[in-house]
């Protein structure tokens, strides 16, 4: 009898919340504040935090951190706009860093 698999997914490392699916990666080449991150079209279970204005490597952008939902871990940020037109595919984009979260059903 074959196993039924569910999709890949994402989740926080502190406390196995779901936060993301990996069909939902646009990029695993991103660097965050502590290493390598994950450019994801969409984020769940995350609760956004206040807008701010931060100097990234490439470039002014209005950003907000982004918490798991049940342990408020920060988990990396919401792009909320781009200065530069080269960069405004981010906006409304999450960037969840690598060291923050752990596969599941893989």
């Amino acid at each position: 009898m074959a196993e039924l698999v569910g999709p890949r997914i994402y989740s926080c490392c502190n406390c196995q919340n779901q936060v993301a699916l990996h069909d939902d990666v646009i990029s695993k080449a991103f660097q965050g504040r502590q290493g390598r991150a994950f450019l994801f079209s969409h984020a769940m279970n995350v609760e956004v935090g206040p807008k701010e204005d931060r100097q990234l490597m490439t470039g002014l952008h209005t950003v907000a951190d982004i918490y798991c939902q049940n342990c408020h871990e920060v988990l990396g940020w919401k792009y909320e706009r781009a200065y530069e037109e080269s960069q405004k595919y981010k906006e409304g984009k999450f960037i969840l860093e690598k060291s923050k979260i752990m596969k599941e059903n893989w």
